[in-house]
């Protein structure tokens, strides 16, 4: 499958911000599962943009503006072509041993109610555990918009049993590590199967790692593993670690924030075209 994605973030300041500072991981790498066939960020500001990768092996990308700005918008365009590998990960370069994925942070930190309900999940191999935990969480933590922030924690969400995507990923993670599997965080885009192409939001899920087998991603909020609808961008800790983008203004007071996202497959022998700009 090809999927075309353009996502398009745009901050506007009450008065102009002397300079801004952001870190951009909205840029995807090519493994088995996915080939980037074209991608480009722009900004409608002056602004530098420096590449580079993080200790995760996520590229990012550096913004940083250089004159009062009363708004910036960013727009990412591309293009990737996806397989459907049974969720397992491959050819990917891996920067950190597995064992790194088994720290805590704030937000994936297992509560004494999280840490009964992991173990709670009946025993087998790694892989057949892994999907009973998905199934669990996916039956009982309702997809809610709204019921949860981006800073409730794993335990936070999972007392009141609603959230979305971010939520089930960070109890996934919580639970898996609470076992003794190191897991992951996933940040990318889905083709969703109700072709609803226009959303709100990027999607999430988390990737746990499986002895023999690498790295599989498991999506609670949808109760299924990724397939050829799923794109990957960026992985870390937890969502603080993936989030597509992070940072901050000096000056321009209180803001808005809008998003816009479009994910939809391409047509089958749709006209191939190249673009330039920041990739």
């Amino acid at each position: 499958m090809r999927i075309r994605i353009d996502h398009s973030t745009r901050y506007a300041y009450a008065r102009p911000a002397r300079f801004i500072v952001q870190m951009l991981r909205l840029t995807p790498r090519s493994c088995e599962a996915q080939q980037v066939r074209e991608w480009r960020i722009e900004t409608d500001v002056d602004a530098r943009l420096r590449r580079s990768d993080d200790a995760f092996g996520n590229i990012v990308h550096s913004l940083y503006t250089e004159r009062p700005t009363d708004a910036l918008t960013i727009r990412v365009t591309g293009e990737v072509s996806t397989v459907d590998t049974g969720g397992v990960i491959r050819g990917q370069n891996e920067r950190l041993q597995p064992g790194v994925y088994l720290r805590d942070t704030r937000l994936t930190q297992a509560d004494a109610a999280l840490i009964d309900f992991a173990r709670s999940v009946p025993e087998g191999a790694a892989l057949e555990r892994m999907h009973r935990l998905m199934g669990a969480i996916h039956a009982g933590v309702a997809f809610e918009v709204g019921a949860t922030s981006a800073t409730h924690t794993a335990s936070e969400a999972f007392a009141i049993s609603r959230g979305v995507c971010q939520d089930h990923a960070q109890i996934f993670i919580a639970c898996a590590r609470t076992l003794g599997v190191p897991a992951r965080y996933v940040s990318g885009h889905l083709n969703r199967s109700d072709g609803q192409h226009d959303q709100d939001a990027a999607h999430a899920w988390a990737e746990a790692w499986i002895e023999d087998l690498g790295w599989v991603g498991f999506d609670a909020a949808n109760g299924v593993c990724p397939t050829e609808n799923y794109v990957r961008i960026a992985v870390g800790l937890d969502s603080l670690g993936a989030t597509p983008i992070r940072g901050t203004s000096y000056g321009g007071g209180v803001g808005s924030l809008t998003v816009a996202l479009h994910v939809r497959p391409v047509q089958q022998g749709r006209q191939q075209h190249q673009s330039r700009g920041w990739s």
